[in-house]
């Protein structure tokens, strides 16, 4: 396999472009790719022309606006390319505003009460900073999507503006420190994308994996992650096959699939992308969902991106690796070794530590979900406490600055920034901390705390939105100063004297830091419900105004939208639990009691004793009883929820009424498991679905 001649073979990117279009038409398209430009909307239909004798010549019938709704997922409408002849043929045709401009109906995608079922119409607009790509004979183009009266309803265009706010803001730093060549900066995001994998007839066996996902009964194995066997080891020849296969369909796509590996729990697994540019890697971590899935179905497997599948073993995240670069390469992560370089680093090492303290209930928001409230807090999943690790080095260089001392890796003399080096630090210059959420690698962070399933879209426009206002700030302030380099260092001390309360470079799953993360005075929101609400606190709202990132109107819709998702969800678990309690689970319990009970009669008739089939019986006959009352509550609590209030109320009702119920569920029928014998049990066990695939 030729991998060089196949990557990107069906994506229209930059070779593409420039070997058929127009050497002016080339170079004006290129300029709104690298600098922001807007389009040139002359140049639109010879666009749409080229790109369409491109796809048609690959095969493609279709063309559609590919874009990522609220939903979660993307979202597409096929239109062929056809057009009629008047002796009654066909031609091919694609014209500059079909490749511009889509329309696609906006009442019938979430949109937190800003549309109504009769206002329709919805409009996408192509994103030419991400190619467009071929997929099953379509023609798919990136697009944002809005509604008619122009508000936003995807998570495309805020991430859009997200990054012009941090790129403008960042510039400005840059040209404090004299660098006049770099004329963009953009945010760089690498997704880790953890999953597991199934074989298809264990799903198929499964009604809740079906409906929802992930199990919602299940005993825990005699085997599971204990022996740390499964981490890095050899990978089974049908998993192997599988992401083999899944290269070559990234490779063609032009997603940078560059590691894999089998992670901590049985069947679960991992692929990491090379870092690009953040609404790229975003685009390409949701065709790479989609594809995992599409491959993974020809193998004869399941691919499950539920952020907690299975309780008890670890949970799938997605680690989203975010640094910031500029065109001419320079990563201002990087320490560097120089006096200018080190001041600029430090600079937005501490501005990134200040938007990390300021908004750490919108990065917690930002990963929130009725699947990511089980994984949060164990298992190599941060806890809900946001909170950055450093490490031992620049944490060290940090108190001498703010304290003005010696710095002890250097020896005699205070760190004063813009007039003495720092020492150059080795791009591994800190251990790795697998249990904080937002953790300093080297030259990038690592924020660990999105579930599998997330569109890494949410996450990075909170990121971005915060570090551009405080760099507002620090430009704002920096540009006036007298004496540069003096105000410079001022201001990297009260940062990190304000705002050091962050940063923790120990054990993030123990006791002792949730109590002092609890004096330090750190949010700890455990659940949707304590999260979501703060999205429309004033100091949220007023960020995104001041940035132009989201209206007012357009944080609330988003977040009613998002406590609206996790009422659905638990709704559809909740029912899906009462269904499998009722119709499966004790029934097979009743038939297993029902001939217990034959054998014990028979015992006791030949003289024999029956105590412990006896004790078995009253257990499984209370369990299953319970379970019982329990789909019994928790059908009723369901009735009382659509009378709770607004989005907000029925959220809370779901986690302080319901959760608490399908918990007892759950331990009664995985009590009931681990005591039933194996051919009356009603679906797959937990040890037959994670050893299934060999």
């Amino acid at each position: 396999m030729n991998v060089p001649e196949i990557f990107g073979e069906n994506v229209f990117n930059l070779s593409v472009m420039q070997e058929r279009l127009p050497k002016d038409v080339f170079r004006s398209l290129k300029k709104t790719i690298d600098e922001g430009r807007l389009l040139d909307a002359n140049i639109a239909g010879v666009v749409a022309n080229a790109m369409k004798d491109w796809a048609v010549e690959r095969g493609a019938t279709h063309f559609t606006h590919w874009f990522q709704p609220m939903t979660g997922i993307t979202a597409e409408k096929h239109d062929s390319f056809i057009s009629p002849t008047k002796d009654g043929r066909v031609i091919m045709e694609f014209s500059g505003k079909e490749l511009v401009v889509g329309e696609a109906d906006a009442s019938s995608f979430p949109n937190g009460g800003m549309r109504a079922t009769f206002e329709a119409r919805g409009y996408t607009a192509w994103d030419p900073t991400s190619f467009a790509f071929i997929k099953d004979g379509t023609l798919c183009i990136p697009t944002a999507f809005f509604s008619y009266s122009g508000e936003v309803l995807d998570k495309k265009t805020p991430l859009l503006k997200s990054m012009a706010a941090l790129n403008t803001q960042a510039l400005r730093i840059l040209r404090l420190f004299g660098n006049t060549s770099a004329k963009r900066v953009f945010p760089t995001v690498g997704a880790e994308q953890e999953y597991f994998l199934i074989d298809r007839k264990m799903y198929d066996a499964r009604r809740d994996l079906v409906f929802t996902g992930r199990t919602l009964f299940g005993a825990k194995p005699p085997k599971g992650q204990e022996m740390e066997d499964h981490y890095y080891g050899p990978i089974k020849k049908r998993v192997s096959d599988f992401m083999r296969d899944l290269d070559v369909e990234l490779w063609k796509l032009g997603i940078l699939a560059k590691t894999k590996h089998n992670e901590v729990a049985p069947s679960q697994h991992e692929l990491a992308p090379i870092f690009t540019v953040t609404n790229v890697a975003s685009d390409q971590n949701q065709l790479m969902m989609e594809t995992m899935k599409k491959v993974a179905g020809k193998h004869g497997l399941y691919c499950l991106l539920h952020e907690k599948p299975f309780a008890g073993v670890n949970g799938s995240g997605k680690h989203n690796n975010w640094s910031m670069s500029t065109d001419t390469g320079l990563n201002l992560l990087d320490p560097g070794s120089t006096p200018a370089e080190n001041g600029q680093f430090m600079l937005f090492l501490v501005a990134v530590i200040r938007a990390v303290d300021e908004y750490q209930d919108l990065l917690r928001l930002s990963v929130a979900s009725a699947g990511n409230d089980h994984r949060l807090g164990g298992n190599e999943a941060p806890p809900a406490i946001v909170s950055m690790f450093v490490g031992d080095e620049l944490a060290e260089i940090l108190d001498a600055i703010e304290e003005d001392k010696p710095y002890k890796g250097r020896g005699k003399g205070v760190l004063k920034l813009g007039v003495e080096t720092l020492p150059e630090l080795p791009k591994d210059t800190t251990d790795r901390n697998r249990t904080s959420p937002f953790a300093f690698t080297g030259n990038k962070f690592e924020f660990r705390m999105l579930g599998s399933a997330f569109s890494i879209a949410g996450p990075n426009i909170m990121i971005n939105t915060a570090v551009a206002d405080v760099l507002r700030e620090f430009a704002d302030e920096l540009e006036g100063a007298e004496n540069f380099n003096a105000a410079l260092h001022d201001l990297v001390v009260r940062t990190i004297r304000k705002h050091k309360r962050i940063i923790f470079n120990g054990n993030n799953y123990t006791a002792e830091w949730a109590k002092e993360a609890h004096r330090r005075g750190l949010s700890e929101l455990r659940s949707c419900a304590d999260a979501l609400p703060h999205f429309a606190d004033r100091k949220n709202l007023a960020l995104f105004e001041r940035t132009k990132v989201f209206t007012e109107r357009e944080v609330r819709s988003r977040m009613e939208i998002m406590l609206e998702n996790y009422s659905k969800v638990l709704t559809i678990e909740a029912l899906t639990m009462i269904e499998m309690g009722r119709k499966l689970i004790y029934p097979a319990v009743n038939a297993y009691i029902s001939d217990l009970c034959a054998v014990a009669a028979n015992k006791e008739g030949a003289g024999l004793s029956a105590a412990s089939d006896r004790a078995l019986l009253r257990k499984l006959s209370a369990d299953n009883d319970a379970l019982f009352s329990d789909a019994d509550e928790i059908e009723e609590l369901l009735v009382q929820s659509k009378e709770a209030g607004d989005a907000e109320k029925t959220a809370r009702f779901f986690a302080d009424k319901i959760i608490p119920v399908m918990k007892h569920m759950r331990a009664c029928a995985d009590e009931m498991e681990q005591n039933t014998a194996k051919k009356y049990w009603p679906f797959p066990t937990y040890g037959d679905i994670l050893f299934s695939v060999s």
